[in-house]
């Protein structure tokens, strides 16, 4: 009699989204890939850079979800020149329709559209800005746009970037929320394994002492699988013993330490060694440190918006407060539960693994507990944090972040056309931000200067026109780029060096001689490119970016704390915090 198997069940493979996106999903998961599809890019841009559209194609490769840009110009032969994205066929037409148009080949997942107007005459709409969720702005911009946008990104939370690309030099500043956190920071996985060797609890003692008694009596194979955490609790009893119940805490100590575990290796078996006492060796300096919180979580466990809270307070506050409330009962972080790999049977590593993961669960259950509390206390239980949300971050809570934004400040030009930026009055403290730029300018190795150059040429660029001004487009805001023609050179950089050195007297009152002969390094080479810019420097400043946009956009990783500065000729990245305080007249 002929027997008729079932068919196997349905294998259901990975989507063609999930093919086309497979190496960034690994990156940022498909929380950060939803983030990534959510957003919405304003480029805004009215000079020749491609800097620009550099890190839009980063953008849109990896799957954004919608772009605009605004750029009023046309494309012109010499845009060819410097834009991937334009071609000689094009000119004539708008630059920021053609460009789009490139764009849109890259991923037709994305929705891309262009604005061939003025951002000035589209800033007229209140209601402009509101769709965008992150914004790049590439200088030259007309300081009536910048303060502008800078102003509303502040106050609506709206991550923006202002960006330079100059020649061989590029520069942009990230301008963050007013609070801007990060729990999902991925740091090295080599220097965050928690196993609290020093704090262990009752099951993880009782699974030590099971799986080491009679550890000198067993035969060579499983004394060579004990697990290398099960050996360090092991000898660590014995050596507490010794020492009035104290775990080493010197170095000499763990030196100690470690040549007690080595001397309990068997050397004379038929592999010469044991690859689990190897390992716990290894582990001894970085797995024996007390458990402490970094300041950056203190700084978090302190903030105000931790201390109280509200019922419009967001959910990362919210949870911030519950693991505060636990570290303060218990002395220690919420434990991450992962094991790393070890030499071990595969049933003692599963053990092991599970009596892990079950005091993580614990933990996280505690802490939900006292979340959820505080949503009643708050008032706020008709839209419950979710347990998952609560379970990654006591998962990530050491090594969270929380960045303080700091609005975009524009250089304003006072009654004789020269510069206003932050200054020390003499008698008054300086501030932190100003102590930080002194320090950075005597520091030859330092791109300070560079930067005083870039804000230099923004001044440059901007013509004296009054907030309330009604402009028919950037031209009627923006002067010429200097070096744009060949007559003008010598003016130019007289001009543009004049500017740059009163914004560092501002902030330096020593001898300047010598900073100010670099600055002259850095405006002559502006100067010759005449506004133009490199292809591939702004290629690999739109790469920058691109990355640092997706960290924000994900929330996952740790975004450059905030200006980042790039000098094409040296190979050098320099970065820095640039503060209000730097631009405030005191």
């Amino acid at each position: 009699m002929e027997t008729t198997l079932p068919a196997p069940p349905h294998i259901q493979g990975p989507s063609s989204k999930e093919k086309k996106y497979d190496r960034q999903l690994r990156l940022w998961a498909a929380s950060g890939q939803a983030s990534l599809e959510d957003a919405h890019v304003l480029l805004v841009q009215a000079g020749p850079s491609a800097v620009g559209i550099e890190a839009l194609k980063n953008l849109i490769l990896p799957g954004v979800g919608q772009y605009t840009i605004v750029d009023p110009c046309e494309v012109m032969e010499e845009d060819a020149g410097v834009n991937f994205f334009v071609e000689e066929d094009c000119v004539g037409q708008p630059r920021a329709k053609v460009s789009c148009e490139m764009l849109q080949e890259l991923n037709p997942d994305v929705k891309g559209r262009y604005i061939a107007q003025p951002v000035e005459a589209l800033l007229r709409d209140p209601e402009f800005l509101s769709p965008y969720t992150l914004i790049l702005l590439v200088s030259p911009i007309s300081s009536l746009a910048l303060k502008t946008i800078a102003t509303y990104a502040w106050e609506q939370h709206v991550p923006l970037f202002h960006i330079h690309s100059l020649g061989f030099y590029s520069h942009f500043t990230v301008c963050l929320p007013p609070s801007f956190p990060v729990v999902e920071t991925h740091p090295d996985p080599t220097t965050t394994t928690d196993l609290r060797l020093t704090n262990p609890w009752p099951e993880l003692s009782a699974l030590a002492k099971e799986k080491t008694d009679g550890l000198e009596r067993m035969n060579d194979h499983d004394h060579g699988h004990v697990p290398c955490v099960l050996l360090l609790l092991h000898y660590l009893e014995a050596w507490k013993q010794k020492n009035d119940g104290r775990v080493p805490a010197t170095y000499r100590e763990k030196q100690d330490f470690r040549k007690a575990v080595e001397r309990g290796a068997r050397i004379y078996n038929a592999e010469g060694g044991e690859e689990n006492y190897e390992e716990a060796a290894k582990a001894v300096l970085k797995s024996l440190n007390p458990t402490t919180l970094s300041r950056h979580l203190r700084e978090i466990f302190q903030a105000k918006e931790c201390t109280t809270l509200t019922k419009d307070s967001p959910r990362f506050w919210v949870i911030a407060s519950a693991i505060k409330t636990f570290e303060s009962r218990h002395h220690v972080l919420p434990l991450p539960g992962s094991v790393p790999d070890m030499k071990a049977k595969s049933a003692d590593y599963i053990r092991l693994q599970n009596v892990y993961k079950a005091k993580a669960r614990r933990d996280a259950a505690e802490v939900l507990a006292t979340v959820r509390a505080q949503e009643q206390a708050l008032g706020r239980t008709d839209n419950p944090i979710s347990e998952a949300e609560v379970e990654n971050f006591c998962k990530e809570a050491a090594f969270v972040r929380l960045f303080r934004g700091e609005p975009l400040q524009v250089v304003s030009i006072d009654g004789n056309g020269n510069p206003i930026v932050g200054h020390e009055e003499p008698g008054s403290e300086c501030s932190d931000g100003l102590k930080s730029i002194r320090l950075a300018l005597e520091d030859t190795e330092s791109l300070m200067p560079l930067y005083i150059t870039f804000l230099a040429y923004d001044v440059f660029t901007n013509r004296d026109v009054p907030l309330d001004s009604d402009p028919a487009g950037a031209s009627t805001l923006l002067h010429p780029a200097p070096g744009h023609a060949d007559s003008s050179v010598h003016g130019d950089e007289h001009k543009l060096l004049r500017i740059a050195l009163s914004i560092l007297s501002h902030w330096y009152t020593g001898d300047s001689s010598e900073i100010g002969s670099r600055i002259s390094d850095f405006v002559r080479e502006i100067v010759r490119f005449g506004g133009g810019d490199l292809h591939n420097i702004s290629a690999l400043t739109g790469g920058m970016v691109a990355q640092e946009a997706i960290k924000v956009i994900t929330r996952q990783y740790v975004p450059a704390d905030n200006t980042v500065v790039f000098d094409g000729i040296r190979s050098k990245v320099w970065v820095f915090r640039r503060t209000a305080g730097m631009f405030r007249r005191r």
